[in-house]
């Protein structure tokens, strides 16, 4: 199968450039936060997880409540009590790298210990290829942000997370027409999934280079995280890599996480994190 063998190999680069770029996480992270807030996008927002085009931030594989979601705040608070309703949920569904400066900002405003982020699916989900941010402007808008956390936050701790694999979305999908029709019918994410069923060397080529970059932002991700400091924890492309199957998926769009890929974001990114 063409799929297999062509993301066998894009894989393997993103493996190496994993092991290359991206920060190891810190030895002593220290003991559990008090505090914690999440930046982001639709996927840390949770929208669609368990309902018709809302946000369900109490599923959020971040700052979430809900206990099947067991999210990164609920196994601090069984570590720590005094985390306890200082959950802070700053993602805005739509965002894009350009709007984590604001995000910066109001998380910075809150003083908290502990500041996760995962932004740049929607810069490579665009209406076209085109329209897609560049590499150079990611990574300026995420430096932004990133000086404002660690001008004002200077103790908190940051963990970072890869964007998923969206190739990967096509192709668990494509084979369902459920999936089609709600991608066609919302225009979703069609610099990738555009013609999902086609074959033609061009469609091929263009979901190849919409997948590189995303390789591309999460370099810069990797790389932003390092010059940061130690306090910055980078996944390793832990969310990237993740194999992630139909079933995660949100029924009522077949693009966002549902609330078991909620639950699997959750512990990959936790154990690829800090680990309190």
């Amino acid at each position: 199968m063409r799929y297999a063998r062509t993301t066998s190999l894009a894989l393997a680069a993103g493996l190496v450039l994993s092991l290359l770029s991206a920060t190891p996480a810190a030895a002593d992270p220290g003991p559990p936060p008090s505090s914690m807030a999440s930046m982001g996008d639709s996927i840390t927002k949770a929208f669609n997880a368990s309902g018709w085009y809302s946000d369900w931030p109490s599923r959020s594989w971040s700052t979430g409540s809900y206990f099947s979601v067991n999210s990164h705040y609920r196994r601090i608070l069984a570590k720590n009590s005094a985390i306890s309703g200082r959950n802070y949920n700053d993602a805005v569904s739509g965002a894009k790298a350009a709007d984590m400066a604001a995000q910066a900002n109001t998380v910075a405003g809150r003083g908290v210990g502990y500041v996760t982020m995962l932004i740049g699916a929607n810069d490579a989900c665009t209406g076209s290829e085109a329209s897609m941010t560049s590499v150079a402007t990611f990574r300026a808008q995420i430096d932004t942000a990133l000086n404002t956390l660690k001008t004002r936050l200077p103790n908190a701790k940051l963990a970072v997370i890869s964007i998923p694999d969206i190739k990967r979305l096509w192709f668990v999908g494509k084979d369902s027409s459920s999936a089609r029709n709600a991608w066609s019918t919302f225009s979703i994410c069609q610099s990738m999934l555009a013609n999902p069923t086609s074959t033609a060397q061009a469609d091929e080529d263009r979901r190849n280079r919409v997948r590189q970059r995303v390789i591309d932002f999460n370099a810069q991700l990797a790389q932003a995280c390092a010059a940061y400091g130690p306090n910055c924890d980078f996944d390793d492309n832990a969310a990237f890599n993740y194999p992630f199957l139909l079933s995660h998926l949100s029924t009522w769009d077949y693009f966002h996480p549902n609330v078991t890929g909620q639950a699997v974001l959750a512990q990959i990114t936790y154990t690829a994190g800090f680990s309190w």
